[in-house]
């Protein structure tokens, strides 16, 4: 199975970028898409419908705003939209698809960035998001978790460390929760097969960031530890230009 996560920022403005035609060539078997800021009514699904794909949505309330999906060539025996917190789910931030030996989630965790409220917001929701994976590992033991985290775990996965360390997506208190989050039972798949630095998914749109490398490392497939020796390889497609981030492949037996 491969599986991709990609945050389009916009899937309308992607789309525009023929991330259809990218799609097509890439060929993976689940999609999981963060930030598509649309719902499906404004949006040409039949390119996706010619790939073989079957289209789960969960958009955010707020009209061009979050909102995840599921696009997949494996029919799942169910979807779940959302997590039952109703301040996370108005955001449009979880999805799930369960399949017969793994679940898949799409998720796209807060940022932090635009002021003291949505960092406290962001906290909160990586406590309660915490506890809601450990809920669903109970009952699903093979989970891979992929999206956006909005956090750099470590400092080889951002450019500037130093300058950064009070930054949103590099505090110290969300890099320990990221620790916690993978010493609780995941495994940061990408890291898992690749230890070099300047690896990168997401560049500011300011001062030629993107062709400098100038980036974090915010995006993730994370995989509960027993999925170990299925995990067949996991790479950063940086190419693919139809957003400020770029997609991660994850390959599973």
């Amino acid at each position: 199975m491969r599986i991709i996560t990609y945050n389009v920022n916009g899937i309308r403005a992607a789309l525009n970028k023929d991330l259809a035609g990218w799609l097509k060539q890439v060929d993976a078997d689940v999609i999981c898409l963060q930030e598509i800021k649309a719902t499906e009514d404004v949006v040409d699904k039949q390119p996706f419908f010619d790939m073989g794909y079957e289209l789960y949505w969960y958009p955010a309330q707020k009209k061009g705003y979050s909102g995840v999906a599921i696009f997949t060539k494996k029919t799942p025996k169910k979807v779940f939209y959302g997590c039952g917190i109703e301040a996370y789910d108005l955001e449009g931030r979880i999805i799930r698809a369960d399949f017969d030996d793994v679940s898949i989630l799409s998720v796209y965790h807060p940022s932090g960035s635009s002021g003291d409220e949505r960092q406290a917001f962001k906290f909160k929701w990586l406590n309660d998001f915490f506890d809601y994976a450990h809920e669903l590992k109970k009952s699903i033991p093979n989970l891979i978790i992929s999206g956006d985290y909005n956090i750099c775990h470590k400092a080889i996965d951002i450019h500037n460390p130093k300058s950064n360390a009070n930054t949103s997506g590099f505090l110290p208190e969300e890099r320990e929760w990221m620790e916690k989050f993978i010493n609780s039972g995941f495994i940061d798949t990408f890291r898992y097969f690749n230890e070099d630095p300047h690896h990168y998914t997401w560049w500011s749109y300011r001062a030629g960031a993107r062709n400098k490398n100038l980036g974090w490392r915010i995006d993730y497939h994370m995989a509960t530890t027993n999925m170990e020796q299925r995990l067949k390889r996991s790479v950063i497609l940086p190419d693919a230009k139809h957003s400020d981030h770029c997609p991660v492949l994850l390959e599973i037996d």
